[in-house]
Parts: C-alpha cells; structure tokens; sequence
C-alpha cells in the first residue's frame, strides 16, 4: 500500500475558503522508508481515527497563525469573514430597541457573536470544542438556538477546523450547514504572555486586551492554564453620518411620529370642532365634507417647550418634518468586557488509559443602547397593551390636557387614536448584560487489542451553562402612565403617583413624574447542557484493498432552558416588548455508527478508491425517533489528483425557544402597499382601508411565539470536489507548490422552522387577497395595522447551492524570502426560501434583505512574504454588488431606481496589512505585529433598507481603519 504523500494531504485542507500558514502547508514529501506509522488523527467529519488527514469532505484548517495574521481578536470575526459565512450576530449589532425580537425565542442576542455558514442561519451550524458540544448562548432576553461565540476566549485556541457539510449522521442535530471545531491548546512549554491593542482611526472604539497562559508537560501529565481579558469602548452613531439618520438620503421621512413635542391624533369632542382648520373634516368620494368627521394630528412646533401647560393655539398640523431623529442616540459598535479563566489537564494512568479535566469560566458584561423609549396610546398604538389601546382615559381634569374633554380608548366611540410622545427627558433606553458561563468536563480515553489490531475508545462527561442578566433603563411602566393621566383624584390616592404631563414638550416631564412611571427592568435566562457520550475506533478486518474501518458510540444529552422577564413585563404592565416566562428542557439518546470501505488499492482505475458511510439514531422526548445517513466517496486516480463527494442526510430539532417561547414582539419597519392614497385601491378597500389612509408609524408591532407542536427540519446535503496537486508546480524554479481546489455544494432544507417574513405577508395580501396572509393582521377603523401575528411553523423549504474555489501558490525561497499566495472564492449560485403558500421570499443572491446579504461572489486574496524573522501580510476581501428594496426610500434621489423599486450597493474591497517580527534570542521568544484592518478607510454602502445605522453589520466591516499593534513574550 502506497501512502499518499503529505503535500496532497494539506491540499486536501486547502480546498476550502482561507489561507492555510505555512507551517500546515509547506510540509516536504515524505522522505521516510514505507514502514513509518504515522499516528492516528480525528478529523472533523469524520470519528474514525486514522493516519491519512484527508476525508471524503473537504475540512479547512485555520491555525494560530491564521489566527494570529488576521488581525481580529475574536473567534467570531474570523469564522464571519470566511467567505461562505453568513450574517452572525456580533457587536457591531445594536441589537437592542428597535431591532426588536426574533421569533425563534432566543431574544435579541446582545453582546452574543455567532457564525452561520451558506447562509442558512447560526443555529443551523453546531459548534464544537475539541470535538464535544458547547452550551447554546443566553442573552438575558431569551432562550437562545446558538452558540455565543464571545464565552471561549480566542487565547485558548490552537486551531479551529470548519466543515461546510451536512454532518447529522456524525454528530446529530444542527450540523446542516456545517461544523465548527475548535481545538483547545495542549501542547505548551513554560509561560506565554500576549498584548494587543487597537482602534478605529477617528471614531474611537478602543479595544485592548492581555492573554496569559502557561503550559508543561512530564512523563504523565500535560496541562495548560490560562487567563483572557477583553475590553472594547462602544462607539456612537452620531459619530458617522450614514447611521445619524434613520435612513440616509431621506431627511426625517422615516423618522419617528413619537417626538419630544408629541404627536396627537383625536377626534374633536363634538367630531365637528375644526380648531379654524387645524383640524379638517373628512370628505366623501365627491370631496364634500363629511359632518362630524374632524380629526386632529397635530403637535407642538419642533423643540418648543410649554411648562406653564398649553393650549390649541400652540399647536400645528403633524408632517415629515416634525418626525424624531432617533437614530443618533444608537451605537455604531457596542461596549463589551470579557474575562475568561480555562485549564485543561490530561494525565496517562497507564500506557494504554489517559483522562482528561477542562474547565472554563468566562464572564461578559455589554451594553446597548437606543434612543429614548416612545410612549405609544391610542386605538392606533398597536403595541398589543390594553393599558395603551383600550383601557386608557386622559382626564379632562388632568391640569395638562389642554383640550377640555376626556381623551380615551374606552367604550364604543373611543376618539384617541394616537399620543405619541418621546420622553427625552427619561434618558436613552439602556441594555446591559452581564453573562457568565462554566463549562466543566471530564473523560478517560485509550487503546484496547482486538487480535492483533488496536482499538480507541473514550468515553466523556460534560456539564456547563450560561446565565445571563439583563439591565433596562429608560423604559416605562405603562399602567402606572394610565394612573398619571386619569383623574387626579385617583391618582392622588396611589403612592408616588404624581400627574403626568405629556403635552407640554421636551423638559416639562419632572424628575416627580419620571420617579413614578420608570422602572429598572430585570430580566434573566439560562441555558445549561448535560452530555454523556462513549465511542470507540478502529479496524474490523482487512480487505481486498486495506482494512475495514469503523467507529461507534453512544451520546446522551439534556438541554435545560429558561428565560424570566421582569414581573412587569409579566404582568403586561412594560411599554416596551411584552412577554411570558419561557421554561421548558428536553433530552436525546443517540446511537451511530461509521465505516470507510477500502474499495481500490493501485489499480488501472487509480490509486485508491474509498467508501465511506455513516448513520445514526436519534430518539428525543419532544418529538420521537430520527434517523440519518451519509454517503462518501473518495477516489484519488493518481497521486497529485483527488475527487470526493457526499450525501448526506440531516435535521434540526426545534430549540427550547422555538418550542416553548413566548409572547413577544418584534417592531417589524413595514411599509403598508395602501398607504397614501386618495382613494384606496379594490385591493386595499376590501382590506379596510378608508379614503386618505395613511400609515401612521413605520414600525408595526408584530407578535411572534414558540410553538410546541413543531417538528425537526430536515435536510439532504450534496458535495462534489476535487483537489489538484500538478507536480509540474513542485520544487521546480517558478514554483515550490500549486494547490487548486474546487467544490460545488447543495443544501435543500424541508419544515424550515420560521415565521414568514411580515412585509411579505403584507404585500402578499394586497396583491392576492391571500385568506392566510389576510388572516395575520387586523386594521382598525380608520385602516391602521393593530394586530399582526407570525407564529413559528414548519412552513419554509430552502434550497441553496454553488461554489467554493481554491489556488493556493508559493514560490520557491529566494535571498528576498519566500512569497505564497492564496485565494479563496465562493459563488453563490441558489439561494431560494419558500413560504408555506409555496411563494418565493424575497431573499436570494445578490439581494440585500433584513440586515443581511448574500452576496453572489465574495472572495480573499492573501499574499505572504517572509524573510528570517519578518513577515508582511496583504490581505485583500472582496464583496459583490448587491441591490434591495429602496422601501421607505422611494421617490428619494438616493434611491437608483424609484420606479422599479431597486437601489444598489456597490462592490466593496477591504484591504488588511499587518507586519510581523518574532525573535527567538529573547527569552524563548518575542513577537511583534503592527497591522491595519480596512487599511483605505472604505465606508460601508448605503443601506436603505437595513434597521440601524445605515449599513449591514453583517457583511460590512465598520467605517475607517482599525489600527492595531501586538506584543507577544514567551518565557
């Protein structure tokens, strides 16, 4: 039998997204007699040990070198600008306020960072830790789906080892988009001591950190200690002028109706008071006036303050230009502190049983933050509160209404249909987390001979979870606002109640009023994971064309689950999302197995030809029994050439969240297709708009929860590549090694677990008069959307392929050094979400669409030079153009195209360059780097569509240079 040799092994791993460091690649061919052992490996894809580092899945390797030249300084950012990566959380999210919640019961993740492959989504990507499961992350808003990559501190990682395949039959549920493996430091001798320190040139933004380990070995034991601390300075939106505004280009059309003067919508006492016209009658189909139909939208002139109360000559007509900039008052990158303590110690009892111990504690504290919350009252208010939409009377005799009748939503003819006021005075809304999370496990690993051939087994307990805290201050008490504004003698009778004033603008609401009707929100949740597993390795027998491999084991696993508002929230009394308490847990007992089948061992068809084949059951207590498989082959024709492809079969359970979360809500930014019109289309009159509808407010309210009767999505997963290795590139004057790679990958997921996306919902009723989607929403009287739900369903099906390609070069060294040259490319060419009416969702390639991209090319380009103790790294990341919905934006110059509704992000390039020293005479060895990421300064295109900030933070780096410098000291 003929090894293959090493350079083919590291092409193998060069076949995917990023550049592999030389020290993995630049390895020589195999000089060795034949009779060598190389040891056994695990490879991530795969849990049969064996000596070959090649699979029948392509697994790219990001070592600490990789790490190291990057520039990030977090795990995160650099699993997020592979370029098969999709739109994970990370805190350039302000993800707070107004980005409101997601349907899946995880909250909103603030301060979490996460990673999603092929754009199917983080909680569609298992996360592992030296290959066993990592707890799911808890934001203190919810119950989270994924894994919050902000607990495992990147200075406890030696290499991270990422698999862009289905793997359910390997691991279990939630490997449909793939795998992420991170590979903890064993191997250390003595002490390390590392420094770093960065910032945003002109915004701020400082971050800085110290990693300190120490690590040694003797002829039993192995161990590594270690500590981490993170610090980040939060940066503000007002800092860059794209995120100053709502949305760019459109002055305040998209700016808030609840503003510091207030916004009023009523109806007169008499329905026939015009105030001298400040407040119309309505007119019929001729444009004759309507008896008794006068409404008011009025407010107080922009900055004007009343504190001696008002009255109807103070006020004027509501229009665009009295709508509240809020978008100033967000955070362009938020505040976080990490500390983190970790050791892992392995110890051999005899040559043939070692153990293991790992423990980790990593605390978080983060921030974020959003403008002033808004007081919404009314019929119109749609926020899902009956203390704001039904149950609310403001008093004529509160010494602040102005208007001399009782202002109310009670009773048969409610005539408040808006109050909306910012109380600038309580402050902005402020959300921190304080996170902390444990990991403990422990497990005793070994040989065993069957024959003459030996076996692996091990066998593992894990136990860990994350807690979180949530602050909110800024937010109100909206039954104790019903008590401030209703009869002062009632009021007088509650303790503390003082009346309150949101008539008189901005500074006329007194510390007095604030004390009574602002709280501090708590709120807290949990995610805890109880794992047990054992399996076992080795050869069964020999065939025709080598030994029948396999692997089998056992795995049981509890996820426990909570999230706890604060009573008032419970209570319905909150004025911001309202929400229950959501606690459930679950368990699974699982079974696999996995074989590789020598087929062809140097024959005329090539040099080997491998089988591999893997299933596994899965039988959970929510919802029974899962089976899964997987196919491979492998077939390397000649020594520097390798084909391989894979089927795999996969699902997803639904997350505790998604089963039991719930209700919530979510401020979706919608644009009403009936808004704005004199006469209402067909369309829209059936739907019950009136005559010169307008939409109110741009953020509707819309309600999500879990739902307990879901079942697992479930997935099929193609992959077919090649890796080519032309040893007329090797060692010859021009070249010293040529790599090419190419891989074509399908995913097509059925029962997507999703609420579908509510502007479609909308759109789709208008357009269709759907029965289903005009059953989500309820418009009231006067045409304003006051009900919208979108509960979870297993309703989606997503289809997505397209193609990953490699080259990687490097040139022979020269007295000048050495240079090599990589570059990644992927080409998304499917990306299909179809709704449970069988409709295509407005997500696909080149389309930018709720704060997140696919973009249709992305690509890198590393070019590398060394030369003894010097480096310089050139790194260049690509992103296609991208067009989205101009929305709120249309009829505005920025919008490219009014008429057909389309506006474009152009391509982006990012360039990062970084220069690095690293001596060994000093000490056991000093390292230097100085390095800018985003090294042109490029902005992020505009965004008109996106939620905050004017860019998506998910595909685009923040404005400006991020300059760095790192110390590293061995000793």
């Amino acid at each position: 039998m003929t090894m293959p040799r090493h350079r083919l092994a590291a092409a193998v791993q060069l076949s995917l997204l990023l550049a592999l460091p030389a020290a993995a690649t630049a390895q020589t061919p195999t000089q060795q007699p034949e009779a060598r052992t190389l040891d056994t490996v695990q490879v991530t894809g795969s849990r049969i040990r064996k000596a070959e580092l090649e699979t029948a899945v392509p697994v790219e390797v990001l070592t600490r070198e990789d790490i190291d030249r990057s520039g990030f300084t977090s795990i995160a950012d650099i699993v997020q600008n592979l370029t098969g990566s999709g739109a994970g959380l990370n805190t350039k999210f302000n993800s707070s306020g107004n980005f409101g919640f997601p349907p899946d019961g995880g909250g909103v993740g603030a301060g979490a960072a996460t990673v999603d492959l092929r754009h199917l989504g983080a909680k569609r990507v298992l996360v592992l830790v030296d290959g066993i499961r990592w707890v799911n992350e808890s934001s203190g808003s919810g119950v989270g789906s994924a894994v919050d990559l902000n607990t495992i501190p990147l200075a406890l990682v030696d290499r991270i080892e990422v698999l862009e395949d289905g793997a359910s039959s390997i691991y279990g549920s939630d490997a449909i988009a793939g795998v992420v493996n991170i590979i903890t430091r064993r191997d250390a001798e003595g002490g390390t001591l590392d420094l770093h320190y960065g910032e945003y040139d002109g915004l701020g933004g400082a971050t800085w950190g110290a990693d300190l380990g120490w690590g040694g070995t003797n002829e039993r034991a192995q161990w590594f200690l270690g500590a981490s601390y993170y610090k980040q300075r939060e940066i503000a939106s007002s800092k860059f002028a794209n995120a100053s505004v709502p949305v760019p280009g459109t002055g305040l059309s998209n700016g808030s109706s609840a503003t510091p003067g207030g916004r009023f919508l009523f109806a007169p006492a008499d329905g026939n008071n015009t105030y001298g016209g400040l407040c119309p009658l309505g007119t019929d189909d001729s444009g004759a006036p309507i008896p008794g139909s006068a409404t008011c939208d009025i407010t107080l002139p922009n900055d004007a303050s009343f504190p001696g109360g008002t009255t109807i000559d103070d006020y004027i007509r509501f229009g665009t230009a009295n709508r509240y900039n809020f978008a100033p008052n967000n955070l362009l990158l938020t505040p976080s502190e990490r500390k983190s303590v970790f050791g892992q110690v392995r110890f051999e009892f005899t040559p043939q049983v070692s153990g293991h111990v790992r423990v980790l504690y990593n605390e978080r504290t983060s921030a974020n933050q959003a403008a002033p919350e808004p007081i919404f009252l009314g019929t119109d208010a749609g926020v899902y509160n009956a203390y704001a939409e039904s149950t609310l009377t403001i008093s004529a005799l509160n010494p602040f209404n102005p208007f001399g009748f009782d202002l109310t939503t009670e009773g048969d003819n409610p005539n408040l249909f808006l109050l909306g006021r910012r109380p600038v005075e309580g402050g902005p809304r402020r959300y921190r987390q304080d996170v902390k999370t444990w990991y403990a496990a422990g497990g005793l690993e070994g040989t065993f001979a069957v024959g003459v051939r030996t076996w692996n087994w091990d066998v593992n307990l894990v136990r860990s979870q994350s807690r979180a805290e949530q602050t909110n201050t800024g937010s109100y008490n909206i039954r104790r606002i019903n008590q401030a504004l209703g009869d002062p003698a009632a009021c007088a009778g509650i303790a503390g109640c003082t009346p309150l004033n949101l008539f008189g603008g901005p500074g006329t609401i007194t510390p007095q009023m604030l004390a009574f009707i602002q709280p501090i929100v708590r709120d807290e949740s949990s995610n805890a994971l109880t794992l047990a597993s054992a399996n076992v390795t080795g050869d069964l027998f020999e065939m025709w064309a080598g030994p029948l491999a396999f692997a089998a084991g056992l795995e049981y696993r509890k996820y426990d689950g909570s999230y706890t508002p604060d009573p008032i929230t419970v209570a319905g009394e909150y004025n911001g999302v309202p929400s229950g308490i959501t606690r459930g847990d679950y368990d699974v007992n699982e079974a696999y197995a996995e074989f590789s089948v020598p087929l062809m061992r140097d024959t005329a068809f090539g040099e080997t030809l491998d089988l591999s084949i893997a299933g596994r059951y899965s039988d959970y207590s929510t919802f029974g029994g899962e089976t899964t498989g997987k196919v491979g082959l492998r077939w390397q024709p000649v020594d520097e050439l390798l084909w391989r492809m894979s089927y795999a079969e996969g699902f997803r359970a639904p997350s505790i969240g998604e089963l039991y979360g719930t209700l919530s809500r979510f401020d979706a930014t919608l644009v009403d297709p009936c808004s704005g019109a004199a006469l209402p289309s067909p369309a829209c009159a059936a739907d019950g708009v009136p005559p010169g509808y307008e939409q109110t407010n741009s953020q509707i309210s819309v309600v999500t929860s879990g739902n307990a009767a879901l079942e697992p999505e479930r997935s099929r997963s193609l992959m077919i590549g090649s890796v080519w290795s032309p040893s007329f590139a090797d060692e010859v004057w021009w070249s010293d090694r040529l790599d090419l790679g190419v891989t074509f990958y399908r995913h097509h997921i059925d029962d997507a677990i999703q609420a579908p996306d509510a502007q479609a919902i909308l759109d789709r009723c208008i357009a269709t008069r759907d029965p289903l989607a005009c059953a989500s929403y309820d418009r009231s009287e006067r045409g304003q959307i006051i009900r919208f739900d979108d509960i979870l369903a297993n309703l989606g099906t997503i289809k997505t392929d397209g193609w990953d390609f490699s080259a990687a070069w490097t040139l022979p060294e020269r007295d000048w050094g050495r240079l090599r040259f990589d570059a990644k490319t992927t080409w998304v060419t499917r990306y299909e979400l179809a709704n449970e009416t069988g409709e295509l969702e407005p997500r696909r390639p080149g389309v930018e669409v709720n704060n997140s991209a696919i973009p249709e090319w992305s690509g890198t380009l590393t070019t590398d030079w060394t030369r003894g103790p010097w480096s310089l790294a050139w790194t260049m990341r690509y992103i296609d153009r991208l067009v989205e919905s101009c929305g709120g934006a249309n009829g505005f110059p920025i919008c490219d195209d009014s008429a057909l509704d389309i506006n474009g992000l152009g391509s982006t390039t990012y360039h990062d360059l970084q220069l690095a020293w690293h001596n060994t005479a000093w000490l056991k060895g000093t390292r230097l780097a100085l390095g800018v990421n985003n090294l042109t300064g490029k902005e992020p295109p505009v965004c008109l569509s996106c939620s905050l900030n004017g860019y998506d933070a998910s595909t685009y780096d923040l404005p400006g240079r991020f300059v760095y410098a790192r110390v590293g000291i061995d000793f």
